[in-house]
């Protein structure tokens, strides 16, 4: 929901510095561990010249492709002489380069991809590493109890897992479910942690951030697929909920994945506005919402997996 507009350039304000410290917070982690990795030697005189892969493959290539023509053709000449069998032998010689060398590149090719992928996973390890030290400042901002965001984080994807969740999308709900609340950076402190129930205006503005959330992880492309459950956690299943209204299906899986997870975190901890609930009033109330507030299916999923999956919540990881 929109806020009056002086509420609104206040915010947009807000949101802006939020993602700049979240990309300044990303950028220091990268240099530390890109100056810790580097040897004495690669950062003086001594600076070791490392090939491009393109380059590397192109060059092996060349000079396998070059010494077997070379020395095969030397070696059939001097054993072969009659002119029709030399043509078949060169056909022969022909396939048997083409099978070669197209297993080598084949090799080269691989090899090449895997290193580039294992530099893309240390590239967004050491991102999600940014963003869990981002992530702790607005849990001890917020007030929130010690370990909140990496709980859900662990509860969320045990629970998609069961889903059938599996690839790039558990990635998403995994980086999602850490950036859920990111939104409310932009919002003050006085309402974040004021310990009673928020006015009207209050709830007007506190709103907003679902969307701020989703604006923010929109602008860094490794955060697209993140997105929706900052944008669409607080929908509900009945149509009700906000920021878009939807229902049932219509709500992204990852955010109504992340939905029953949150209402079992919210109401499982104590925060500023309440004290924790006993377990038995809590799955009481997942077990009521289901159908209104959350998924019905999920909410059975978790409830049958419930022991498993607040064992994977309430254990930190390694």
């Amino acid at each position: 929901m929109a806020a009056s507009g002086y509420v609104n350039t206040g915010i947009a304000g807000h949101s802006h510095g939020a993602l700049d410290d979240l990309r300044i917070a990303a950028h220091r982690t990268l240099c530390r561990r890109w100056q810790n990795a580097a040897s004495p030697d690669a950062q003086g005189e001594g600076k070791v010249v490392t090939l491009s892969p393109q380059l590397r493959t192109a060059g092996t290539y060349m000079l396998v492709a070059g010494a077997w023509i070379w020395f095969s053709g030397h070696l059939l000449g001097n054993l072969v002489h009659d002119p029709h069998k030399i043509v078949f032998y060169q056909i022969l010689k022909g396939w048997f380069f083409v099978l070669s060398t197209g297993l080598l590149l084949y090799w080269l090719v691989g090899r090449t991809v895997h290193r580039l992928n294992e530099a893309n996973q240390r590239l967004l390890d050491n991102h999600e590493q940014a963003l869990r030290v981002l992530v702790e400042a607005m849990d001890a901002r917020h007030k929130e109890t010690s370990d909140h965001s990496e709980r859900v984080v662990r509860m969320a994807t045990g629970l998609a897992r069961l889903a059938g969740v599996e690839g790039a999308a558990l990635r998403d709900i995994r980086f999602g479910a850490l950036l859920h609340d990111i939104g409310k950076l932009a919002l003050p402190d006085s309402i974040l942690i004021k310990p009673g129930k928020l006015d009207e205006d209050e709830t007007r503005l506190m709103r907003t951030h679902p969307n701020i959330g989703y604006d923010m992880l929109q602008r860094i492309d490794f955060l697209h697929g993140a997105s929706v459950i900052p944008h669409s956690h607080h929908e509900r299943w009945d149509g009700t909920g906000y920021p878009q209204g939807l229902a049932n299906e219509d709500i992204p899986l990852a955010a109504r994945i992340f939905s029953v997870v949150d209402v079992w975190d919210a109401l499982s901890f104590s925060r500023v506005y309440k004290p924790a609930w006993p377990e038995d009033e809590v799955l009481k109330y997942l077990r009521d919402a289901a159908g209104t507030q959350l998924d019905p299916r999920l909410v059975q999923l978790f409830l049958d997996n419930y022991p498993e999956l607040k064992a994977l919540a309430l254990t930190p990881s390694a």
